[in-house]
């Protein structure tokens, strides 16, 4: 049987230190996963103690979990579009010091929503904010890669679509330190269709015309409770939603998405262990 190079994991918990992330991951036989390196929730936290640092090096060398499989993930608060000049520098400041944790912990991404217009300023001006917030960071913070998750298309936020996404990366200056995330109940509510065979290969197609899978260093494989287009970000278990089983079949055999973490972040963290078992079931021989 040939190699599976597919890396399965979810968003685990990190309660009592980042070091346990190793610790649930394994308990749920996860071959990739994301985790908070903080409270994502709080704008402060306190910083990494030295020895939560060294016991999270020295898990990640046994783990048999390579560094390419860890997708860290940032505050829900920041927002490194916001028109307000204070505001936005609070969100970047929260953005490096997450960063720097990252780099603490000898990880190598960062996966972020892009930020939000807030309807007072143009698509165009948020993403340019965006794009400098990343380039001040990138300044500041060496070697963390800023991986670029899209959105379902609900209110103000940008990245529902793979043009906007695109156009950000357009201005990041160091191109190889930037990534995108593609969630896939985000991509079906925002009008993406994954469904059906024809659905899914023009999306591909559309994902490969405007950002390329170069760029492509995560995916969040969720279902969805909503339809396509339906612009509500409602994650539901695998083969519980509107995605349906063909998809998770096609996608599970698709080799466009070897070698990169695979995050379920489905809503029943109880079951995500058979979630797991299901989808390398999939895999055909």
């Amino acid at each position: 049987m040939e190699k599976i190079n597919k890396f399965i994991g979810a968003h685990v918990s990190t309660q009592g230190g980042v070091s346990n992330a190793f610790i649930n991951a394994r308990n749920i036989g996860a071959r990739a996963f994301a985790l908070f390196t903080k409270n994502q929730r709080r704008w402060d936290s306190k910083p990494l103690e030295e020895e939560e640092i060294k016991k999270f090096k020295e898990l990640l060398k046994i783990s048999g979990i390579s560094v390419n499989h860890i997708l860290p993930h940032n505050s829900y608060l920041q927002n490194l579009g916001n028109p307000d000049e204070e505001k936005r520098k609070k969100s970047l400041d929260s953005f490096i010091d997450e960063m720097e944790r990252c780099n603490l912990l000898g990880l190598k991404y960062i996966n972020i929503h892009p930020g939000s217009h807030l309807n007072e300023i143009s698509i165009d001006e948020c993403i340019s904010l965006i794009a400098d917030s990343i380039n001040k960071a990138h300044e500041i913070i060496p070697n963390i890669i800023v991986v670029l998750e899209n959105t379902a298309g609900q209110g103000t936020n940008i990245g529902s679509n793979f043009e906007e996404l695109s156009k950000i990366i357009s201005q990041i200056k160091d191109k190889k330190r930037i990534g995108v995330c593609i969630d896939t109940c985000h991509a079906l509510a925002s009008g993406y269709e994954l469904k059906d065979k024809i659905g899914y290969e023009k999306t591909i197609k559309e994902f490969e015309k405007h950002i390329g899978f170069k760029y492509l260093k995560g995916i969040h494989l969720n279902d969805a409770m909503f339809d396509t287009g339906s612009k509500k970000d409602r994650h539901e278990s695998i083969g519980k939603g509107k995605l349906g089983k063909e998809f998770f079949i096609r996608f599970m055999n698709d080799k466009r998405f070897d070698n990169i973490p695979i995050i379920l972040e489905t809503i029943d963290s109880n079951i995500w262990k058979q979630e797991i078992e299901y989808l390398y079931s999939l895999i055909e021989d």
